[in-house]
């Protein structure tokens, strides 16, 4: 399909697992894309793998400046733009381990994950958006988590600054639809590639139990679900937030339970 044809498109957080998925699939579907990422190296990997459609450049979400020269490289590059993916996050697993309670969370954890987590979406479309009025609109995708959807043991920083990226995701579509700029999110739930699968096996396996769809989730899911957003298929959808987690919060909580009931 080329459903994208003729549209520009930045993705943040391009040289990770999701990021370079959705890169891929979107120039796969016509778009000229680029692929931003905090890794100079990770983003150039993505964008040689596509090829001319492509451009990688080095940013960093915490960096207000940085935000908005990636914005005008590409507008100057590509002559416009259509679609934002805010992707990027802060998905150290040794900073993520430090973000735990609110009682034991130290504030410089919890204000560098909002200035990267939110406020670097909120930047990005603030620089974005005048562009996509000029080309008669545009498609924003905030990638959110399933764990703005309940709470957990840990996180609490991560947690939140997802929760405001689906306020955020609303109130953009509420003030820039008549625009015919959409925005909407994804809630992406346990995805891993074979890289990261036996980092966190124990982890998987906890939440696999819960999950209703037995299998793992993929980069490759998410990037389908955002061409989706990103493409007129969409068109009458905005500030929606779309789960995409193999059905682990739509069961009761003794589901698994049950089932290993049965089982025996």
């Amino acid at each position: 399909m080329q459903r994208l044809a003729n549209k520009v498109a930045i993705v943040t957080g391009g040289g990770g697992r999701i990021g370079a998925a959705t890169a891929k699939r979107f120039a796969a579907e016509g778009a000229k894309v680029v692929i931003a990422d905090l890794s100079e190296e990770g983003a150039e990997r993505v964008a040689t793998e596509i090829g001319d459609a492509a451009l990688a450049v080095r940013f960093d979400a915490g960096d207000v400046e940085s935000i908005a020269r990636l914005v005008q490289r590409t507008v100057d590059h590509f002559g416009g733009l259509d679609i934002l993916h805010n992707n990027a996050a802060l998905l150290d697993l040794e900073f993520l381990n430090r973000d735990r309670t609110v009682v034991d969370t130290d504030i410089e954890v919890w204000d560098r994950t909002m200035e990267v987590n939110v406020r670097g979406y909120m930047v990005a479309c603030k620089h974005a958006i005048p562009h996509m009025r000029r080309r008669g609109g545009g498609s924003i995708i905030n990638t959110s988590s399933g764990a703005a959807a309940a709470g957990d043991s840990s996180r609490v920083a991560y947690g939140s600054s997802k929760g405001a990226i689906l306020v955020m995701t609303k109130y953009i579509a509420t003030q820039h639809g008549r625009e015919n700029i959409r925005c909407n999110a994804i809630m992406p739930g346990l995805i891993l590639d074979p890289e990261l699968e036996p980092k966190i096996a124990e982890l998987a396996a906890l939440i696999k139990r819960h999950q209703l769809i037995e299998r793992t989730g993929r980069p490759e899911d998410i990037a389908a679900l955002a061409a989706f957003f990103a493409s007129d298929e969409s068109g009458f959808i905005t500030g929606q937030s779309l789960r995409a987690d193999g059905g682990v919060l739509d069961d009761q909580p003794m589901f698994a339970d049950e089932l290993d009931r049965q089982s025996n």
